[in-house]
Formats: structure tokens, sequence, C-alpha cells
């Protein structure tokens, strides 16, 4: 069996998976001298630990299994899969970054309700306020929550917020939108961690960003369609909105004409939320289970559902 590696890996990453691949036969994507011999190689594998260019899955016949090193995989959504899916099953991580956005998520709420933020920026400018600031600081300590999206990083986030006595109203697919209008209305903090789905795309429109006491926050940790960016950039702009904590954007890396490089009590982590020092390390971890449930047959973790898109 021929197994391609489509990520960047160190040389004792690349070590490591060789030994875990065994007498399989290793490709990994760094040794190829041109893009010709790089997908060559590819379309000779069976399986795929990493994310590919979308276009080369359907001109592959070897192909049986891809292993992404995400947990989102909208780049591979407008392919055939009535026909792809029919020899070729994707797994992703789905919960692996449940730890690490949580805490940013909770960070990221901490900084704005303590003023951090603006903190910092006043220490780099050398200006000292004090105690004019104290009377703008907020308390997560009791406050109401609403969770849109309850899969494993909002469930880590509830366990994270039990400490602070908040009252947490959560939303899974099942969502309605009277229900989750009224939440909204009484809201300090709103976080999203829903993946891209024809249910959950534009869910935070302009309208119902101005449910939102001019009080609130707002975390998306999801995807970025899942908001109308130009009306949370206004809010945000105007003082109508607490503050934002934004870690995915429609567009990546975010353009510097966006709005949101501007926005007061706003805090950018640029995709970072999942991230820790031994990321790469776990993600093999995460591939070695499966390459054995593979080689012997059984059930893979984390199949995804395009049909379902999640």
């Amino acid at each position: 069996m021929e197994i391609f590696a489509c990520l960047d890996l160190s040389d004792g990453q690349a070590a490591r998976l060789r030994d875990i691949c065994g007498a399989d036969r290793l490709r990994v994507h760094g040794g190829f001298s041109d893009a010709a011999a790089l997908e060559s190689a590819f379309v000779a594998c069976e399986v795929v630990f990493g994310n590919p260019p979308p276009a080369w899955l359907p001109e592959s016949e070897a192909l049986r299994w891809v292993q992404l090193d995400s947990v989102g995989f909208g780049e591979y959504r407008g392919l055939d899969w009535p026909a792809l899916g029919r020899r070729v099953t994707v797994t992703n991580l789905a919960g692996f970054f449940a730890e690490p956005v949580a805490e940013t998520a909770l960070a990221g709420i901490l900084a704005l309700n303590r003023g951090i933020d603006r903190l910092v920026r006043l220490q780099s400018a050398r200006e000292w306020v004090g105690d004019p600031l104290r009377a703008e600081l907020r308390l997560l300590a009791g406050a109401k929550v609403v969770l849109f999206g309850f899969g494993a990083i909002n469930r880590r986030l509830a366990d994270l917020l039990t400490p602070f006595g908040c009252s947490i109203v959560s939303f899974a697919r099942d969502w309605s939108a009277e229900r989750l209008d009224e939440a909204l209305a009484a809201a300090d903090v709103v976080v999203g961690t829903v993946p891209e789905t024809d249910a959950t795309v534009g869910v935070f429109d302009a309208d119902r960003l101005s449910l939102l006491k001019p009080t609130a926050l707002f975390v998306n940790l999801g995807r970025g369609s899942v908001v109308d960016e130009d009306a949370l950039a206004a809010r945000l702009s105007d003082g109508r909105l607490g503050g934002a904590v934004i870690d995915v954007t429609v567009q990546e890396p975010l353009p510097p004409e966006h709005p949101f490089w501007a926005c007061p009590n706003t805090i950018l982590t640029q995709h970072t939320g999942g991230g820790t020092a031994d990321e790469v390390d776990r993600k093999i971890e995460v591939f070695a289970d499966n390459l054995a449930r593979y080689r012997a047959g059984a059930p893979l973790v984390g199949i995804v559902d395009f049909a379902k898109g999640y």
C-alpha cells in the first residue's frame, strides 16, 4: 500500500510517520521537485494524510481514504460525492481542537470583559489611564451565555464556564429561530462554533445582530460565513456591541482593507484558536489510530458525511 502525507512535517515527524507506516510506502509531499511529480505520486496512493488539492481526488483511481488534518472540509464540498463517495472515504479531526479552541474563547471573553486588550495597547503607547477604565470593566461571573452549536468545542467551553456560574443556553442542530432570537436578546455572550452548512450560512445577519444588547460580546470560532461581517463590523464601530472575538473570517488571510482590522473592542485571533505546540504530533497520533483501523477493516473515526455537511 502507498501512503501520501500532504502536510508540513519536521524530519523527526516524518521519521515517526515512516515508522507508523511500516512496510507500506510513504511519500511526503515535500520530497518532490515539481508539481507534476507531486501529483503523479499522489494519484498512485491508496491513503492520504493531510489536505490535498480538491481537484486531485477525482483523478486518483487508487485513492480509498483521506485523513484530513483539519475539522473543516469546505474546499471538498463541491466534488461529486454521490459518485466519488462510492470508493473514497474522508475522515476529519472532529473534536480534535475542542480544548484549545474552548480556551481561546474563554481567554478572549475574559480579555474583553477585563479590558486586557485595551490595556495592552495603552502599554505599547506608554499611556497611563488607570482609574477611569475601572467603571468600564465587566465580569464573566453570572453572565448569560448563548452557545450556538453544541459539539465538542462548546461542550468543553460550557465546562470551563462552570466555575463562573454562567447561565448557559445551547443550540444544537435542531435549533429554532424563535428560541434563538429570544435567547440572543438576553445574552451577555454569544459563542458560535458551527460548521458551514446551508442551515448555518448567514444565521447572524444584520437583523439578528440587532437583537443583541450593546454590551454583549460576539465570539465566532466556527466558520466566518455564519455572520454578516459588514453588519458585525458596523455594530462594533458604532458602539452598538460590546466587543467580538473573531477567529474565523470568510476570506483568510483577512484582507488589509477589511473593516475588522479597525473595529474597537475586537480581538482577531487569525484562525489560531486550535493551535498548540504539539499539534502536528497529535494529528499523527490520530492518523496512526485510524490507519490501524483501516488495515484491520474496522470502522474509521471521524467519517465525513458530505450529504449532511458534517
